[in-house]
């Protein structure tokens, strides 16, 4: 998940900034490939940055992904699986022995290493750890002990933390001797000095700005930040994403139940984050899963298969709605003609609203306390637009069938569909997310059977009831 990994020092490798100039750098290594030329095209990707690699590597069949893996093994740099999607890193990771996966691995930031291997089977897990440098092993298995997708497992173990005591020429004489010593653990790039008390519990954050505009002999204690946000190592990582948003914060120090410094989370983690929870939203709406672009056909179809059987479902119950009027519409064909129109409005106006209800429970814009006002809007709108497009609807039946009677009809249907799209589609997912289903999963298949029901039982109810 760390799209965000930094360049490790002395990384002077281009980092493409624009599509064109990527498009351009990546087209050329692929044409290299195409035509065996196999040197030059090493020699290209040495110069680039791994999230250019990792495009590169999106963009190539399986063959052609193992040939440049090739390429890169002698020198494989970890940083590109950081920032491949899951699947696709699963299957470079495989291409791997153990002991290669372990030295690349070993290079990485600790958050980076444990998003690397958290999704291997415990085999593999155990045998890239058993290939690690002592101290970072015993830090990434730290880090597994967290629960997945929390702030534990997002937080980077590359921070600087000193002593309540210190002065400001304390600390910038700490920093420059750090910045020449050969095994300092200071990091490269840091925003906050996290102060810390004799017990390792945080006292607060001093900006760098603040620690360059201070007098060397004023204590850090007098100018820490207090009201500074400490992240529990157990957050999920959805409200550590909401934290860094509602709060404006660059980073923020992660803590144990104790209140004691583990790590640090910088904001392009939650960037990160923020991108893999949209994404997970969107492809849950759409009934896919991740991956689905790089996996066989088969795979594909399994996967999509469940959704789409949940959907045959709920169509049937739309069709036996309609077999409950066959007489009806026998007598009046235009019904079978005007009928689609009900139901595919409904659906639309109820997945505005649903999408609107989702985004906002998402973001805690939407809760029990304000559902009512939420709901109450949604109904009066999909009532306003029922009778909007109500008078256009039947103004075209009547014009298209002149029957007048077929054009109220059709009317009437649009008014009580719409104003149930409204209705359900900020309803249902306050009810799932209420018994702690996720909305973006589930309300889809529910809010497509009730428009199709309701459009199609107040239709052909109300045809049955007025032209026969």
């Amino acid at each position: 998940m760390s799209g965000g990994a930094d360049l490790p020092p002395g990384d002077n490798r281009p980092h493409r900034v624009g599509p064109e100039q990527a498009g351009d750098g990546l087209a050329i290594i692929h044409d290299c490939l195409a035509a065996g030329d196999t040197v030059q095209a090493a020699r290209l990707l040495a110069g680039e940055h791994p999230s250019d690699v990792a495009q590169l590597l999106e963009q190539l069949d399986a063959d052609g992904r193992a040939q440049v893996v090739d390429l890169l093994r002698p020198d494989f740099d970890a940083e590109i699986l950081a920032y491949l999607p899951g699947d696709l890193r699963d299957e470079l990771i495989e291409q791997l022995n153990p002991a290669e996966l372990a030295a690349a691995v070993a290079e990485l930031e600790t958050d980076d290493a444990v998003d690397v291997i958290q999704d291997l089977d415990e085999q593999a897990q155990a045998e890239i750890l058993a290939n690690l440098p002592p101290e970072a092993r015993a830090l990434v298995e730290e880090g597994l002990t967290f629960p997945e997708y929390s702030a534990g497992r997002l937080m980077s173990r590359a921070f600087v933390s000193v002593p309540v005591f210190w002065t400001v020429g304390g600390l910038l004489d700490y920093l420059r001797a750090a910045a020449v010593s050969a095994d300092s653990d200071v990091p490269e790039q840091f925003y906050d000095i996290i102060v810390v008390d004799p017990m390792l519990r945080v006292a607060g954050t001093v900006p760098l700005s603040r620690v360059l505009r201070a007098k060397r002999g004023v204590k850090l204690a007098d100018i820490l930040h207090e009201d500074v946000h400490r992240i529990p190592a157990t957050m999920d990582q959805e409200e550590v994403a909401r934290c860094f948003r509602k709060y404006g914060l660059v980073s923020a120090p992660v803590v144990d139940g104790a209140g004691r410094l583990l790590g640090v989370i910088t904001v392009d983690d939650v960037v990160d984050v923020i991108e893999e929870e949209a994404e997970a939203d969107l492809l849950a709406l759409g009934g896919v899963e991740e991956g689905d672009l790089y996996r066989a056909v088969l795979d594909t179809t399994k996967s999509r298969f469940r959704w789409l059987a949940v959907n045959l479902v709920t169509a049937i119950v739309a069709s036996l709605v309609i077999g409950l009027f066959e007489a009806t519409i026998q007598q009046v064909v235009a019904l079978a003609v005007l009928m689609p129109i009900v139901a595919s409005m409904g659906g639309n106006a109820g997945t505005q609203t649903l999408t609107v209800a989702v985004r906002a429970l998402a973001t805690r814009e939407l809760s029990q306390a304000n559902a009512l006002r939420v709901v109450g809007k949604e109904v009066l709108v999909g009532a306003a637009n029922g009778t909007l497009f109500a008078v256009i609807a039947g103004g075209v039946a009547y014009a298209w069938f002149h029957d007048p009677l077929i054009g109220l009809v059709i009317a009437a249907a649009m008014v009580v569909n719409l104003l149930c799209a409204g209705l359900f589609g900020a309803l249902i997912p306050l009810v799932l997310d209420r018994l702690k289903i996720d909305p973006a999963v589930a309300s889809g298949v529910f809010l497509t059977t009730v428009t199709d029901v309701v459009g199609f039982l107040a239709f052909l109810g109300l045809a049955s009831w007025v032209l026969t």
